[in-house]
């Protein structure tokens, strides 16, 4: 009986990964195809093996690893701010009516503000040092884990915050035993969506103005007219991304096993 089940999930388990994998392979096939029958100039749509050959070189060289550790580097320093300073002000907004009216007219008015607004105005204060992406990361990163911990905060069921006072447990105590618990799921919706935003934060500062990183690296390919460079960069864009989402969704699963 237990061998029928093992089977039976390893089937599904191999067919909704197959599924998955579905749209990418076809989107592969389909880009062989216009590269070989030349559809598509290669300046603007190189092969995959040019681009494959451009990937082996970019990690022989080490380059790939170097990009990406100042651009990884970057969205650390960056997002753990964000995500410190978010979670603080989403809790204290959320418990708090006081506090969450005295800063909701300019938290919602920055909010609206575009990311890309925002990059020349930081150059020019800060220049194209490294603390201008961070302060790009945090202000991205910012908004969508403040918003999450505040929805989070207040789904608090008020029963259980009653029982707490009735029971006297201090402000603390009922911070830590009723209301993080049932923010906790709503903080790391925020958290995910704060590391996705960090990255792509990160990527568009460092086209428009860096010496470095892996949005540096697809600026230069494109002035140099290396169609098969930019294409690696994207890529290995898509890859991280996917692994940093899919890490922190590992993560709040092992630690939401209750939920």
């Amino acid at each position: 009986m237990g061998l029928i089940k093992n089977t039976s999930f390893i089937h599904k388990v191999f067919w909704r990964y197959l599924f998955q994998i579905a749209l990418p392979f076809l989107i592969l096939l389909m880009w062989h195809y216009v590269t070989k029958k030349e559809l598509v100039p290669a300046a603007i749509l190189p092969s995959l093996k040019d681009v494959y050959l451009s990937f082996q070189e970019q990690i022989s060289t080490k380059q790939l690893f170097l990009d990406l550790k100042v651009s990884l580097t970057r969205v650390i320093q960056g997002y753990t701010i964000a995500a410190l300073l978010g979670i603080f002000f989403g809790v204290t907004m959320g418990i708090s009516k006081k506090v969450e009216e005295f800063f909701k007219l300019t938290f919602t008015t920055i909010r609206q503000i575009p990311m890309i607004a925002w990059i020349p105005l930081i150059i020019l204060w800060f220049g194209i040092d490294e603390i201008s992406k961070i302060t790009i990361i945090v202000i991205a990163a910012f908004f969508p884990i403040l918003l999450n911990t505040i929805n989070g905060i207040k789904k608090t069921d008020k029963k259980l915050i009653e029982v707490g006072y009735m029971y006297n447990l201090t402000h603390w105590e009922i911070f830590r035993k009723i209301y993080l618990p049932s923010a906790i799921p709503s903080i790391f919706v925020g958290l995910k969506l704060g590391l996705g935003i960090s990255w792509m934060a990160v990527v568009g500062a460092e086209i428009i103005a860096a010496s470095s990183g892996i949005g540096y690296r697809i600026t230069e390919a494109r002035s140099l007219m290396e169609p098969e460079l930019v294409f690696v960069g994207i890529i290995t864009i898509g890859l991280i991304g996917l692994i940093m989402d899919s890490g922190l969704t590992f993560i709040s699963k092992k630690l939401l096993k209750w939920e």
